[in-house]
């Protein structure tokens, strides 16, 4: 892979992106009465994994970069919590594939953790 010119370049950006619009639309058919609850907690979950991942890029040091990415990890903890609730209310039909793309993730996002502690020596 070549230099990051931006976060944009990071695979567990993209991943988590791509999480973000099929959380979206598989939260379309939830209960109107929902909206402002379930729906709105699992979609700014959601939205929170790209965000934090991007706002610690843009950080000036290395330890804010790896707490946002802790901050990032714990908004994925917490949509696939909210994705078993919705699933077992029969709000969402399958989570397979939004579960998978979590796991994708998190995996990516721990790597990138791990990778930053070593650089800095920090766990």
């Amino acid at each position: 892979m070549g230099k990051l010119e931006s976060y944009r370049d990071l695979e567990v950006w993209k991943v988590s992106m791509q999480l973000a619009r099929e959380v979206y639309q598989s939260t379309e058919g939830m209960p109107k009465h929902e909206l402002y609850g379930l729906t709105s907690q699992i979609r700014r979950a959601s939205v929170s994994i790209p965000a934090n991942i991007a706002e610690g890029y843009g950080r000036n040091y290395r330890k804010e970069y790896i707490q946002f990415l802790g901050i990032a990890n714990g908004s994925l903890k917490e949509l696939e919590t909210l994705l078993l609730l919705a699933h077992d209310l029969d709000y969402i039909d399958d989570i397979t594939n939004l579960m998978s793309l979590c796991e994708s993730a998190g995996r990516l996002l721990n790597r990138l953790r791990q990778s930053l502690q070593r650089s800095t020596g920090s766990n």
